[in-house]
């Protein structure tokens, strides 16, 4: 009986060494850390001022055509709403009992637009629209919000550029380790 207990130590301190080796690779054991090729394929976010913008440039008249492809079933014909998110209008209305967020009342910065569109649009196949078609349909709602004109292109400066209607609308975070 002796020898039996010995033996299960010894297989026991046998098994705690193997996953102390294991455990030397990282703190599960598992994976490897992520190549700099692969974190460029997911690092696609785009500053509120414009910070990391791809290359490329979008008309209005472009982008009411893409618009009219891919977001209007969920959008509406002119961004005024359906199944997904109303776009257009509601100017003045943030201040009220019931506003309306739209890109045009409450979004206070354009290139998170052209994020969040290239990022999550359309719904049924996020990240599809070539960075022309992103800008094309970026200037498309911005125009229907009244924020750029009918023959407006839209590239990486242009698109940075652009003061939002309600870009002062919003209160910073006054905590000190909030930067």
């Amino acid at each position: 009986m002796r020898w039996c207990e010995t033996w299960i130590v010894v297989v026991a301190v046998i098994l705690c060494g193997s996953v102390s080796g294991a455990q030397a690779e990282g703190p599960y054991g598992i994976g490897r850390p992520a190549t700099a090729a692969e974190i460029a394929g997911w690092n696609i976010d785009i500053g509120r001022d414009g910070r990391n913008l791809p290359g490329g440039r979008g008309s209005v008249s472009h982008g009411r055509e893409v618009f009219a492809q891919q977001c209007a079933s969920c959008h509406g014909d002119k961004g005024e709403g359906g199944v997904g998110d109303r776009l257009v209008g509601g100017q003045g209305t943030i201040a009220t009992a019931k506003p309306i967020r739209t890109v045009g009342s409450y979004w206070p910065y354009a290139p998170t637009l052209f994020d969040y569109i290239r990022r999550a649009m359309p719904q049924n196949a996020p990240q599809s629209l070539s960075d022309e078609d992103v800008y094309a349909v970026s200037a498309f709602i911005l125009n229907l919000n009244g924020v750029v004109g009918p023959d407006a292109t839209l590239d990486a400066d242009s698109l940075a550029a652009i003061k939002m209607p309600n870009r002062d609308g919003f209160v910073g975070d006054a905590r000190p380790d909030v930067k």
